[in-house]
Formats: C-alpha cells, sequence, structure tokens
C-alpha cells in the first residue's frame, strides 16, 4: 500500500489547494494564498496529514519551472529592453539593502564584531538569504490580474532574475570569506559562468528559434509545437544548474524568453498552463506550505524570526521601491515594484541549505527562512492586489470639463 501513497497525497493537496484558492479568492486574496495555506494545514506545522517526499519535491519543483517559463513566454522583448538597465539597478537594491539590514539585525541579537570575524560572517550570510527574491509567487499573481506583460510587471520580473543571478554571486563570495571548501570556486569563476551561460544561451537559443519558426510555418497549432518548447524549457534549466550553477528557474525562463516571438506563442502557452495550473503550481505553492515547522522554537528563536521576517519584507520595500522613484517610476508604480519584490521562495531555501553546508547556519534558522517564505508568499500577492485595486479605484478629476488624472497616474503613463 505504501507504493501508492502518494497518489491519496496528490489527490489530498490538489483538492484542498483548489477549495482554499477558491475560498481566498471570494475574500479578495489571490489564489495562490489558498493553495500556500493548504500545504499548512495539511503540513507538519498543523495537522501533520502529509509528510513532503523527495516525490512532491520534484513535482513542486517543476511546477515553478513551468511558471518561470510561461513568464517568460509572456515577456515584450521591447519592454524588456526598455527596463533592463533599471531593472538591473533596482536588483542591486533590492540585494544591497536587505543584505545590510539582515547583518545589522543579527550582530544585533548575538554581538556586534569585527569585519571578517565568524560572527560577522554568519551576519553577512543571514543578510545574503534576506536578499534572495522569488519571482514566483508574484508571476502568478501578476498573470491572475492580468499585469503581467506591464511596464511594472515586465520590470519586476527582470528584476528577480538578475537578483538571483546577484545572489549567486554573492553567496559564493560569502563562502570564500568563509573558507568553506564550498567556496574554492571564487568569484572570478562563477562570474565568468554566469558569462558564459548566457552566451551560450543566446547562440544556442537563436539557432533554436530559428528551427521552431520553420516548424511553426510549416506545422502550426499541432502539439509537437509545445512539447518540443517545453522540452528545451527543461533542458535549459538543467543546463544552467548543471553546469554553470545558476538556478534552474533562470534557465527556464530564459528559453521562454527565447521564444515569446513565435506565432504560436499563445498557443504554447496555453498547452503549458493546462498542466501547470491543474497539477504542478498547486503542488509547488502547497509545498511551501508543507515545508513549515515550528518544533525547534524557543523564545529568542521566536523573536528573532519575527525580526527577520519583518526586517527582510521592509528590506526589499525600501531597496528596490526607493530606487524604482529614484528611477522615475510613479509612487505607486514604484511600490508595486517593491512590494512585488518581497516574495521569498526555493532560492532562500538553496541559500540557506549552502550556508548550513559550509557551517554558517544551523538548523535552528531553518524555522525563521520558513516563516520568511511562508509570510511573504501570503502577504505580497495579498498587497500586490490591494495596489493594482487602489489604481482602478483612484477618482478621475474633471477641471472645466475636460478630465485628467492623478500625477502618479500621469507619471506612470509615462513610463508604460
Amino acid at each position: 500500500m505504501d507504493g501508492v501513497q502518494f497518489l491519496l497525497d496528490l489527490a489530498i493537496i490538489l483538492f484542498t489547494a483548489k477549495m482554499l484558492g477558491l475560498l481566498v479568492k471570494k475574500i479578495g486574496a489571490p489564489e495562490v494564498v489558498g493553495e500556500i495555506l493548504a500545504g499548512l494545514f495539511l503540513g507538519p506545522a498543523v495537522f501533520g496529514f502529509i509528510q513532503e517526499t523527495d516525490f512532491l519535491s520534484k513535482m513542486a519543483e517543476i511546477g515553478v519551472i513551468m511558471l518561470m517559463f510561461e513568464a517568460g513566454l509572456g515577456t515584450d522583448l521591447k519592454k524588456l529592453k526598455k527596463t533592463g538597465f533599471k531593472a538591473t539597478l533596482i536588483a542591486c537594491a533590492g540585494v544591497a539593502i536587505p543584505m545590510a539590514l539582515g547583518t545589522v539585525l543579527f550582530m544585533a541579537f548575538y554581538g556586534f564584531d569585527t569585519v571578517g570575524s565568524p560572527n560577522f560572517l554568519k551576519g553577512l550570510f543571514i543578510g545574503t538569504i534576506m536578499s534572495a527574491t522569488s519571482v514566483s509567487i508574484t508571476v502568478a499573481t501578476l498573470k491572475e490580474l492580468g499585469k503581467l506583460n506591464d511596464t511594472v510587471g515586465t520590470t519586476i520580473t527582470s528584476a528577480a532574475i538578475i537578483d538571483d543571478i546577484i545572489g549567486i554571486v554573492v553567496l559564493t563570495f560569502v563562502i570564500s570569506m568563509s573558507g568553506s571548501s564550498g567556496g574554492n570556486a571564487g568569484i572570478g569563476t562563477v562570474v565568468l559562468k554566469v558569462v558564459i551561460f548566457f552566451v551560450i544561451a543566446i547562440i544556442s537559443g537563436y539557432l533554436f528559434y530559428k528551427g521552431m519558426v520553420w516548424l511553426d510555418n510549416n506545422h502550426p497549432h499541432t502539439r509537437r509545437i509545445p512539447i518540443i518548447s517545453l522540452c528545451y524549457c527543461f533542458l535549459l534549466g538543467f543546463v544552467a544548474e548543471q553546469y554553470f550553477g545558476i538556478a534552474d528557474i533562470t534557465g527556464a525562463y530564459v528559453a521562454g524568453v527565447i521564444l515569446c516571438n513565435l506565432a504560436d506563442r499563445e498557443y504554447i502557452e496555453r498547452k503549458v498552463d493546462i498542466s501547470s495550473y491543474m497539477i504542478f503550481a498547486p503542488l509547488f505553492f502547497a509545498g511551501i506550505g508543507l515545508k513549515t515547522t515550528i518544533s525547534s522554537m524557543n523564545g529568542i528563536m521566536l523573536l528573532f524570526s519575527i525580526c527577520f521576517v519583518i526586517v527582510a519584507l521592509i528590506g526589499k520595500i525600501i531597496g528596490c521601491g526607493m530606487c524604482a522613484r529614484i528611477l522615475r517610476f510613479g509612487g505607486r508604480d514604484s511600490m508595486k515594484i517593491g512590494i512585488g519584490m518581497m516574495a521569498r521562495g526555493e532560492v532562500a531555501l538553496i541559500t540557506a541549505q549552502k550556508g548550513l553546508a559550509a557551517g554558517l547556519l544551523t538548523s535552528d534558522y531553518f524555522t525563521a527562512v520558513i516563516m520568511l517564505i511562508l509570510a511573504s508568499s501570503i502577504i505580497t500577492p495579498v498587497m500586490l492586489k490591494r495596489q493594482y485595486k487602489k489604481e482602478s479605484e483612484a477618482p478621475v478629476l474633471s477641471v472645466n470639463g475636460e478630465t485628467s488624472v492623478s500625477e502618479d497616474q500621469e507619471t506612470n503613463s509615462d513610463n508604460s
């Protein structure tokens, strides 16, 4: 019977995720919030009906890869080129500010020390975890709102991808400073690998795109087109992580961007979305809740975890939001970008696991990381939806019989 237990787990997770998703949608929250809550209730944190297994983890990994592939497919290349420089600056601010705040927070709890000391390095690593961004939850929310392809949506997606690349470099640098064997590759090697990956992705992507154009022209709207496209997505994700140390979700997003100008782009996206929406994406979001445990929590760790969550969320809003404002985004758009970059997910977990292996972190701190992932996964879509709702409800002023918009809306329009 144990051999088919996974079937029962799948049935329970998918049913609960869908029901809670519909419930939270009734009260104005995005469905992903209900899916995360489903994992929380079913997992060890509440009822303990379902334990996370390797099978469920792999299914969830496919979910986030497909989600990022869809985000890439929906990318407007003209807007991506337009927001590329700004997205890079926003990503840099979104790494630097949380990293600095995280370092100070850790040392405020456990003592300030000199630069390079073990305590300082642990604080720096806590800041590194804070700097990670997971765009998958934001992408799902923006897609649900129909705002994934506007200027703000494109900026958030681009900035989050760049944030991941910067995070890889920073992680390697911090581990190298600690003297761990994990940092033997060196910062220069990591940067070189990132550059080589994108060069290979661009060259191979151009050739693959030309082949897909021929296939699209000769066999339009056939199932082989989305199947081959998805194979390319998985392949590029594998190559990115296996050979270059870059997150597989980055490879998946790049694959989507490469194919976003195909004539059958919408057909590919629609076919991929069926599997993603029905099975894989709900398992990814529910998996966040399944990872949550509270068994190792004590008073000091609880206080640190609460402060960790608050500082991490505020750090992204300050870093990314203020940078966006300096770059002449409107006030409301700047807030959307800051909120959209708050979400943390698998990248934060991967970073924490690297720190555990390097001796920079103990397992006690995983509770704080899970709390951050859970809190940001719920708060981000709710706040983002409220921002868009406020914008839609913004009053239109009338001056001498002529309609006008607020200063914020006018600035936003200029940025679109």
